[in-house]
């Protein structure tokens, strides 16, 4: 085997354990993301049972709370937004005094 042939089974064995790694992160990541969802998921389930009184323990008293707080602070906020006036968008037109 000649000197190009072993650089170029060299690069390319290179090449394809990047390759590997690269879709071994996609992968991760992919997996991450999905399991953040289900627990996100779970975690919506779970309130909704606790604000229907059907799950009820102790554990589940602050996080509850947090997202009831989220849930005023973030209706608060829409309502904020709601209220106020709209801010025109193209001023008035003035009248144009009579020519004279």
């Amino acid at each position: 085997m000649s000197f190009l042939d072993k650089v170029k089974a060299s690069v390319k064995s290179g090449a394809e354990q990047a390759a590997t790694r690269a879709q071994e992160e996609i992968d991760r990541r992919q997996a991450k993301r999905e399991l953040q969802q289900a627990y996100a998921d779970l975690g919506e389930k779970a309130f909704e049972l606790a604000e229907r009184g059907e799950l009820t323990t102790v554990a589940l008293t602050a996080p509850v709370d947090r997202v009831r707080a989220a849930r005023t602070q973030l209706d608060a906020i829409g309502s904020e937004t709601q209220a106020a006036p709209p801010e025109p968008s193209d001023p008035a037109p003035t009248e144009a005094p009579p020519p004279g």
